[in-house]
């Protein structure tokens, strides 16, 4: 029996941010007081793989460019390189760049012979790189219109989603009481607010069968699968005592 494979068998991506606060939410916040340095807003920024409702990479903090660029690049860096059929997220310029820092290709131009200063290094788009956007149009807060749009090379706009991993950011706040949106039950601090949300998402995908992932054996029986053996990590459902007694890696983001 394995314990783990690597990479997993993921072939697209879905990128997406998760909103939640610890101790207060942002407006009670005074970012002039240190003793606000670690409330208010909090967000999880996810890669998910939508074939195998796999969270391949969290990154937790505060929402700016430099954790969505630490996202792309854990992706990158879990999925060993490769490039995906298609990658998608919402209409968050940081992806874009994000995504064009991590997968693109650092090119030089040659020197002209002329005076002046050279032309410096430029990252240029990979012709196997696809990314597209998901455009939601919102009346009275709700959303009544979703159309897809190509940012990076090419994309069947029909297969342009983010709703799998929308559909996973609800079972994550079913799972996690402190995600929930109106309860007594939010963080009240944020290196344990951190330390839960890798704690349910690791849960999820190596000890959580998913209804829609099992599979048939040659018996006719059904056979469970966890999101981490449908993408070939594992051959068997984890058990929680199997789990927490592997060694860890403390990755905890200070928020910046």
């Amino acid at each position: 029996m394995s314990w783990w494979a690597f990479p997993p068998n993921t072939r697209k991506v879905e990128f997406d941010e998760k909103w939640s606060f610890v101790g207060k939410k942002e407006k009670h916040c005074d970012r002039s007081n240190p003793d606000d340095d670690f409330q208010g807003d909090h967000w999880d920024h996810v890669a998910f793989d939508p074939e195998h409702r796999l969270v391949v990479s969290l990154v937790c903090g505060q929402r700016t460019a430099e954790h969505t660029l630490g996202l792309v690049q854990d992706f990158h860096d879990r999925t060993g390189g490769r490039f995906m059929d298609l990658m998608c997220s919402d209409e968050n310029p940081a992806y874009a760049t994000a995504i064009l820092e991590v997968y693109g290709e650092e090119m030089t131009p040659p020197r002209t012979g002329k005076p002046g200063r050279p032309q410096g290094t430029y990252r240029r788009l990979p012709e196997a790189l696809n990314y597209a956007t998901v455009h939601k149009e919102r009346e009275k807060g709700r959303v009544v219109a979703v159309a897809a749009r190509v940012r990076y090379g090419s994309a069947a706009l029909e297969e342009v989603s983010t709703s799998p991993l929308e559909r996973f950011n609800g079972t994550d706040r079913n799972r996690n009481g402190r995600k929930v949106r109106k309860a007594y039950t939010f963080s009240k601090d944020w290196e344990g607010h951190q330390a839960v949300s890798a704690f349910v998402v690791f849960s999820y995908n190596f000890g959580w069968p998913v209804r829609t992932l099992r599979v048939q054996g040659d018996e006719g029986q059904w056979e469970a699968r966890t999101p981490a053996m449908a993408a070939g990590l594992t051959d068997h459902i984890w058990s929680l005592m199997e789990w927490i007694t592997l060694p860890g890696v403390n990755k905890i983001k200070r928020p910046g």
